[in-house]
């Protein structure tokens, strides 16, 4: 089991990147995303990006200390960030964390959580994570869910059309055998009974949030 952290190029909204230190085994720096990673002494496997929000210094230390540097040209069809993603694809791993894509531009955000869909679509599970949010995207199956004091309020937003048979066990707010679709603030702020709990459905596409205020 190999884990991959990308950390883009949003604003430092993230949480402390070091407690994360023990479960990741690579690193990768999408564009400025190297310079946080270099502020917070954690290594740098890759830099991948245009680095054109860089200044010439930021340059410099990112060639340091990083172990493999990779530039595009600006003019590109991808983002920085999914520049990254590919490079994490190689390192064949079964989770990614994403930090640092959130908290910016919409239009970059919005895209960000596309990319779940990409991630998990590769059998890999992907997770967005900044200070006040957790996003994670399922396909149909039951999973647990683990009580987090960092991120107690757990909402479900459906990512297709419509989400089919969802049931909620051991959470305030439980479900059974419902069905949501786009703008359905059914399953927004709910929260777990116990220390875990299961949410499970039949058909469709699920975003996990937890989140704090």
């Amino acid at each position: 089991m190999t884990t991959v952290a990308i950390i883009g190029n949003a604003p430092e909204n993230h949480p402390d990147l070091t407690v994360y230190r023990e479960v990741v085994d690579y690193w990768i720096g999408a564009d400025r995303g190297a310079c946080v990673l270099a502020k917070h002494d954690l290594p740098i496997e890759y830099a991948v990006g245009d680095f054109d929000s860089t200044t010439e210094a930021e340059k410099t230390v990112i060639r340091d200390i990083a172990t493999n540097v990779q530039v595009y040209p600006s003019e590109k069809d991808e983002t920085d960030l999914e520049l990254a993603l590919n490079k994490a694809y190689e390192l064949h791993p079964t989770t990614i964390y994403l930090f640092g894509v959130t908290g910016g531009r919409m239009d970059h955000e919005l895209v960000n959580v596309q990319l779940l869909y990409t991630i998990l679509s590769k059998g890999i599970r992907g997770i967005i994570i900044d200070q006040s949010n957790y996003l994670e995207l399922t396909f149909p199956g039951e999973y647990t869910v683990e009580f987090d004091a960092n991120y107690p309020t757990i909402s479900f937003v459906p990512f297709s059309k419509q989400v089919l048979g969802i049931t909620l066990t051991d959470f305030y707010y439980p479900l059974t055998n419902a069905t949501i679709s786009w703008g359905s603030t059914l399953c927004i702020s709910n929260k777990l009974n116990r220390n875990s709990g299961t949410f499970s459905y039949k058909d469709g596409i699920l975003l996990l949030v937890k989140s704090r205020d």
